[in-house]
């Protein structure tokens, strides 16, 4: 009889972990999370709009997506986790205690394995190619810089021509910009490479300074000292529009990744009290119904 017990003891340790009820709830986990991200995609798209003064604002938008962030994960674990423990087996050795404690790992086991899933099947979708934290933080910095859109702004704003009296009668009528001829291809080119090469350093060369300034002052009309002013001006604020760009998309990253680590955390803690809920509705024999009914409980025979 010492044998036989001492087998049944052995045999209850080696399957501690009931891992089909695990995958079972990890599987639905997973499932659930995508429909929640797909169904508020599809409902975030309803509240925003691409024109100007149009749709929700930027803030509530992204106040929007971070609550639904949260709540979808938090969701999808603590029924995936309810499923877990309703599915895990409760061996006859085990006290309350106990039983609430395992029932509670076998919660945290599904977060895990949904986690883990969810981490390599986002590793196969980007080639298998994991971004550490300076890579994020290294392209946020330069991400506004290689904007070829806001460097050609600066570029063609720095010689753009100057304006000059309109000659209209009485002295009156608006200043109109002088009319001359366009730069080449290979001049605005090389403007551009200038610009973002200053606004990547931070500071502009004097030798660069000089040969801009003596291209604004040719195609304005500007006396030299004007065009040096000119072209410190619009270097200053394209650094200064940089720098904003690159602190927004940093401070975006951080934010993402402070909301992406507190919703894991929440769903493991969900995952845990639904693993031990299921696990009490199991013992107490609660049925299982999908209508809104208060649950009769029957005594354990």
């Amino acid at each position: 009889m010492v044998q036989v017990g001492s087998a049944t003891a052995t045999q209850a340790g080696f399957r501690f972990v009931e891992w089909g009820a695990v995958f079972a709830g990890a599987v639905t986990a997973a499932a659930l999370s995508f429909v929640f991200l797909t169904f508020g995609t599809a409902i975030g798209l309803t509240t925003v709009s691409p024109w100007p003064n149009s749709g929700v604002s930027a803030k509530t938008a992204a106040s929007l997506a971070v609550f639904w962030t949260l709540a979808q994960q938090i969701g999808a674990f603590m029924i995936g986790g309810y499923i877990a423990g309703r599915l895990r087996a409760r061996w006859a050795e085990a006290n309350e205690d106990e039983t609430e404690f395992r029932d509670g790992l076998h919660g945290a086991l599904v977060w895990s394995v949904g986690i883990a899933f969810g981490a390599l099947l986002l590793f196969a979708t980007a080639g298998a190619a994991a971004r550490t934290g300076v890579d994020a933080i290294s392209k946020a910095a330069t991400a506004a810089t290689n904007n070829a859109d806001t460097i050609a702004y600066y570029a063609d704003a720095l010689m753009r021509p100057a304006a000059r009296p309109a000659n209209a009668q009485g002295g009156q009528g608006a200043a109109t910009p002088a009319r001359v001829e366009p730069l080449s291809q290979e001049t605005r080119a090389e403007i551009g490479r200038i610009v973002a090469r200053s606004v990547a350093a931070g500071s502009l060369a004097d030798n660069d300074r000089s040969y801009l300034a003596t291209l604004a002052a040719q195609r304005t009309g500007l006396p030299q000292t004007e065009a040096e002013r000119r072209v410190n001006e619009t270097i200053t604020e394209a650094t200064r529009a940089t720098r904003e760009a690159a602190d927004k998309a940093r401070r975006a990253a951080v934010l993402a990744g402070l909301v992406t680590a507190i919703s894991l955390m929440a769903s493991l803690g969900a995952a845990w009290w639904a693993a031990q809920k299921g696990g009490n509705h199991r013992d107490q024999r609660v049925p299982a119904r999908f209508a809104f009914v208060p649950p009769t409980r029957r005594p354990i025979p």
